[in-house]
C-alpha cells in the first residue's frame, strides 16, 4: 500500500499557480495500479482517495501510522467503495459483499479488516475508494447501482442532460459526514453542474471515469472571479476545497463519482454562482 500526502492552500496562493501546480495539488493521476492499493490523504476535510486493483490475490486495507495514526484504518474513519471495473467483492470482518460494475458499499467506523477481492483476474475490479473522519458506527452496506436514488437533471440543448445516483446519502444509507454518488451523462452531452456554485461548509472529490483513451475532461475550479481549468483523463479524481466551484466539460459523454465532506450530509446545501460572475 502507498500513500500520498496533500496540503490544503489558501485560495490566493492557487490564483498564482501554473498548470504543474494545479495538477500536483488537486489532480490524482494514478489511482489504479494492478496488484496494489494507492492512497491519497489529503488534509482538505482529511479526506482519504483510493483506488484497489486485486488481481490472483485479495488486498486488504492496512493502516498508515504518520497520516491515520490508528491500528486500523476504519478506527476513527467511515469509508466509500465503488466498483467501476469487473465483478468483486469487499469483505468487512469476514462477511463478505459482491460488487458488480457500478455497485457501492459504505463502510462502518470500526471495521477492524476490509479486504478487496477480483471475481476474473483477466476482467478484475477496480475499486475506488473515498473515506472521511466519522463519530459514530452505522451498518455496513451494499447499494446496487439499480437500487440508487435516481434524479434526471438538464437537458439536450444545453447539453446536460445527465442522470445522479444517490448511492451513500441519507435518503439510502445513514452515515456520519460522507455523501457519494455517481453522475452519469447521456450520450452527446458534455456539461455538469453549471451554473456552478460552492459550498464552504464542505468539500467534495470527483472521479472521471467511462472515458475513452482519447477523450478528456476540463474540470473547472478556483473561486468564481478567478477560475483554473485541470485537463483530466479516466481514472483521474480532482480535490475539490470549499472555496473553489467543481464544474467540468468533456470531449464527450463521460461517467463522475461525487464525494462529499464536511459540516452536513444535506445534497441540496450550496451556494449558486451566477454565470455574469464568473471570470
Amino acid at each position: 500500500m502507498k500513500i500520498d500526502v496533500r496540503q490544503v492552500h489558501h485560495p490566493e496562493a492557487v490564483r498564482a499557480f501554473d498548470t504543474e501546480a494545479l495538477r500536483r495539488n488537486f489532480l490524482v493521476e494514478d489511482l489504479f495500479e494492478e496488484a496494489r492499493i494507492r492512497l491519497t490523504y489529503s488534509h482538505v476535510e482529511r479526506f482519504i482517495i483510493g483506488g484497489a486493483v486485486p488481481l490472483m490475490a485479495p488486498l486488504a486495507l492496512g493502516s498508515d501510522k504518520a497520516t491515520i495514526g490508528s491500528p486500523h484504518f476504519l478506527d476513527r474513519r467511515e469509508l466509500g467503495v465503488f466498483n467501476i471495473g469487473g465483478p468483486g467483492a469487499v469483505t468487512a470482518d469476514g462477511a463478505t459483499f459482491p460488487l458488480g460494475h457500478r455497485d457501492a458499499a459504505y463502510v462502518a467506523m470500526g471495521t477492524t479488516e476490509v479486504v478487496f477481492s477480483s471475481d476474473d483476474p483477466a476482467n478484475p475490479a477496480r475499486f475506488y475508494l473515498l473515506s472521511t473522519p466519522a463519530h459514530a458506527r452505522y451498518e455496513t452496506k451494499v447499494v446496487k447501482v439499480a437500487d440508487a436514488k435516481q434524479m434526471p437533471l438538464g437537458d439536450q440543448a444545453t447539453a446536460n442532460k445527465r442522470t445522479i445516483f444517490q448511492m451513500i446519502h441519507p435518503d439510502v444509507v445513514k452515515s456520519c459526514q460522507l455523501v457519494m454518488g455517481m453522475t452519469q451523462l447521456a450520450e452527446g452531452n458534455i456539461w455538469n453542474t453549471m451554473p456552478c456554485h460552492v459550498h464552504d461548509r464542505r468539500s467534495e472529490v470527483y472521479l472521471y471515469f467511462d472515458l475513452a483513451d482519447d477523450a478528456r475532461v476540463i474540470h473547472l475550479m478556483g473561486q468564481p472571479d478567478e477560475t483554473r481549468h485541470i485537463v483530466v483523463a479516466d481514472g483521474q479524481a480532482v480535490i475539490s476545497p470549499p472555496w473553489s466551484i467543481h464544474s467540468g466539460c468533456g470531449t464527450r459523454a463521460y461517467t463522475f463519482i461525487w464525494g462529499m465532506g464536511g459540516d452536513n450530509i444535506d445534497y441540496t446545501d450550496m451556494d449558486m454562482v451566477p454565470m455574469a460572475e464568473l471570470r
